[in-house]
């Protein structure tokens, strides 16, 4: 059989595809508490200081720091109690040197003081008088007016997705809602005349979906909207069909096997048929997932994954998982550590050069140092991918990797 592949590297990929996908533009206001995973759609400002006035960040007493410089246990500094701050109030008045207002965790310095004293390093000598036996610096055990955020200031940049201590920052800041885009929507389609629904029971030749299930979790945990169209056969008029209602409704398309070189399949025609470009590439230089069609039609965009469920979700980690999270390959704020971890390999692992393999992984820590092993079986098989935490990678120029080498690592 003639070869149809002409196989690209995931990086060739990624600059193919970002030529002709710029995300959903559609945007909407949402409350705060929905905003978690969702990517804002504007920069967000903080409309005043954070904190809204100088706090003690310890239960002791409020005093001015040169009050207490050279104070020893041996010699401590000797203040007048003149006051107590009260949680949730603003101080009464104004501490003048010598000195000292009693204070708990949480308070509002009172006028004249820049310092607290944890109640630790004081000792009571009588009703209206501390020991400081501990000297501290101007500003210690405070938190300053505007420290942790300044009014006008950038507290979360356009793109970010919002993560849960987002959500704090943004309650701190006065934020109640906030301008997010639309969350992308994925149609998925599995094809192949042998695929049944999992409520049938498979006769020989026959094989549960799995792809549309798996892929739909995939898409949601990645920050889609999925939307399930069915089991179409390996018919070009049922495909064709299929996809033209997909993409009507949908950002991305994922079509899940008809990807391979087979006499039967219809997926790169059918792709072609719709609009342009068309097919963009097909074949990637990686194993598994070689036989992946990367399509546009008409400004969205068609991933054709391969059939064998462990390939399939391999190259939507790759290829289709950033698109959903950060709305492109490239991460605006600082990059993105594709494979962040390193791990020492348990095995040697065969790789044939001029490809990136990835490599299904098991990742334990053992006497302090982390270990990749490896979860060997058939692309076909997804208990693979049940049993591994991690995907390692091996890039194009090796010819493998030898047990005790280090690999780079992402996390599932």
């Amino acid at each position: 059989m003639t070869e149809l592949f002409n196989a690209v590297t995931i990086a060739d990929a990624r600059k193919i595809i970002s030529a002709h996908y710029t995300g959903p533009k559609n945007t909407e206001v949402i409350p705060l508490l929905t905003a978690q995973g969702r990517r804002l759609a504007e920069e967000v400002r903080a409309r005043e200081d954070v904190p809204g006035f100088t706090r003690s960040t310890v239960d002791g007493f409020a005093v001015q720091a040169r009050d207490t410089f050279g104070a020893s246990e041996g010699l401590p500094a000797y203040l007048e109690i003149a006051g107590e701050v009260f949680m949730g109030e603003e101080p009464k008045g104004r501490l003048e040197t010598g000195q000292a207002w009693q204070i708990a965790t949480g308070g509002m310095l009172p006028a004249g003081a820049d310092a607290v004293v944890m109640v630790e390093y004081t000792e009571n000598l009588a009703e209206k008088t501390i020991g400081i036996v501990k000297p501290v610096a101007p500003g210690e055990n405070v938190i300053r007016q505007g420290e942790d955020v300044a009014a006008g200031s950038l507290v979360l940049p356009s793109s970010h997705c919002v993560k849960a201590y987002d959500l704090g920052v943004l309650a701190a800041a006065g934020v109640t809602a906030v301008k997010v885009f639309c969350l992308p929507r994925v149609g998925i389609i599995s094809t192949g005349d042998e695929v049944i629904p999992p409520e049938e029971k498979p006769v020989p030749g026959k094989v549960r979906d799995i792809n549309s299930y798996a892929l739909y979790g995939a898409v949601a945990e990645a920050g889609g909207r999925p939307c399930l169209y069915g089991i179409v056969r390996d018919d070009f008029h049922q495909v064709r069909k299929s996809l033209s209602a997909a993409l009507t409704k949908n950002d991305l398309v994922l079509l899940s096997g008809g990807s391979s070189v087979g006499t039967r399949d219809v997926a790169q025609k059918t792709i072609s048929s719709l609009g342009r470009p068309g097919v963009l590439f097909h074949g990637l230089s990686i194993q598994p997932g070689k036989p992946t069609i990367g399509a546009a039609i008409e400004g969205k965009l068609v991933f054709g994954l391969p059939g064998h469920p462990a390939s399939a979700l391999i190259v939507f980690h790759l290829l289709v998982a950033p698109l959903l999270y950060r709305g492109s390959y490239f991460d605006p704020e600082n990059g993105f550590w594709e494979f962040p971890l390193t791990a020492q390999i348990t095995r040697n692992i065969r790789s044939s050069p001029g490809r990136e393999d990835f490599i299904r992984v098991k990742l334990f820590l053992q006497q302090g140092n982390l270990y990749a092993e490896p979860i060997l079986g058939k692309s076909g098989l997804i208990t693979t991918l049940v049993k591994a935490n991690g995907l390692a990678r091996i890039p194009a120029g090796k010819e493998g990797v030898e047990a005790g080498e280090t690999v780079e690592v992402k996390l599932f």
